[in-house]
């Protein structure tokens, strides 16, 4: 029996005498590639819940730690007062400022020697609203705690009787009988009122 071969150029046919073809071997490539895709997503999604358990700690610590300053809260009113005026006071200013420095007595005409003391002052108005300066609304205490009253028109750089409107300010001196070192100065807005004390630099 003589075998037959198909034409040339026709496919070859089960039965003319050759085998089939093998099947063409699947790579180990495709395995590879998935398990390793398979990797990463299980990394993700390891990564994933180990993130949501810390976030979860956190989460419960952030509403452990607000309960726990809203429970220390409630004392807090009594810190409150603290804190905010302490900040605030320094840069709020007195209503009335007074600043005192030794000064060198110079005598007028009206000075009786020379047995006189002065002390130079500064009054500034910080307040909404006008305030009188007068020489004798002025004491001097010295440092053995002795109260000098305020000599008139003994020194010729005496601090002028005037009203000063919010924001002005007025030097001059006030003048005490006797020599004495002075440690202090008190002013007072009027005969009655609050004093405010300067220390003599």
């Amino acid at each position: 029996m003589s075998q037959q071969f198909p034409p040339p150029g026709q496919p070859q046919q089960p039965g003319y005498g050759y085998p089939p073809p093998p099947q063409p071997k699947k790579s180990s490539a495709g395995k590879i590639v998935g398990f390793s895709c398979l990797g990463i997503v299980g990394l993700v999604v390891l990564l994933g819940i180990i993130g949501a358990l810390l976030g979860g700690g956190s989460d419960d610590k952030a509403t452990k730690d607000p309960a726990a300053p809203s429970a220390a809260a409630s004392p807090a009113p009594a810190k409150q007062p603290e804190t905010q005026p302490s900040s605030a006071a320094p840069e709020k200013k007195a209503a009335v400022e007074v600043a005192a420095k030794k000064a060198a007595f110079k005598a007028s005409v009206l000075a009786v020697g020379d047995g006189y003391t002065s002390v130079s002052v500064t009054v500034t108005n910080n307040s909404s609203k006008a305030i009188s300066v007068n020489p004798l609304y002025f004491t001097i205490t010295d440092t053995a705690g002795t109260k000098h009253t305020v000599e008139l028109a003994v020194d010729e750089d005496q601090i002028g009787t005037v009203d000063l409107a919010p924001g002005e300010n007025i030097t001059g001196t006030i003048t005490g009988k006797g020599a004495f070192t002075a440690k202090s100065v008190a002013y007072t807005d009027g005969l009655i009122g609050k004093a405010v004390t300067a220390n003599v630099s």
